[in-house]
């Protein structure tokens, strides 16, 4: 049964930094050393209107239509998450490749159904590392894990015209 675990936050200090580190990355042109796993999100800032960057997991990706499904580990009060939500239209750079995409939402459902996915092809880190800093104990369970995908907001990266 999933446990949500109460007061979890973004890391700050030396944790952010960090969870950062892979935007360095990406600024020094070694973006591809991430394979299709990490992506770097270019986004603008929904009050400041400033250029942002955030570096997301990659957690499906549909090589058909060449679109990527993240997740919000800290929830729909994610600044990341809210700026794509009031201006959707952002990039992406995964590797070497740049990409302008739009971010759609996805329904809960289909959160449960990707993150029972997810947990099928990444078990440590689906049991252990992100329901953890997300807020959640699970017992490794399917039904755990899609429970835990309910709570999670996923946006989908769907590639647009330039």
């Amino acid at each position: 049964m999933v446990e949500i675990i109460k007061n979890v936050k973004p890391p700050t200090g030396l944790g952010r930094l960090l969870f950062r580190l892979p935007i360095y990355g990406y600024r020094f042109g070694v973006g591809w050393l991430f394979g299709g796993r990490v992506l770097l999100l270019n986004h603008r800032g929904r009050i400041t209107g400033k250029p942002r960057q955030t570096v997301l997991e990659v957690v499906e990706h549909d090589p058909a239509d060449d679109s990527f499904v993240v997740a919000s580990g800290w929830g729909s009060t994610a600044a990341w998450y809210q700026n794509v939500i009031h201006t959707p239209d952002v990039s992406i750079q995964v590797g070497r490749r740049a990409i302008p995409v739009t971010a759609v939402p996805l329904p809960e459902e289909r959160g449960a159904d990707i993150f029972a996915r997810y947990a099928a092809k990444h078990r440590i880190a689906a049991k252990y590392l992100l329901p953890r800093l997300m807020g959640f104990a699970v017992d490794g369970s399917e039904s755990d894990f899609r429970a835990v995908g309910r709570h999670m907001p996923f946006i989908k990266f769907v590639p647009r015209a330039a």
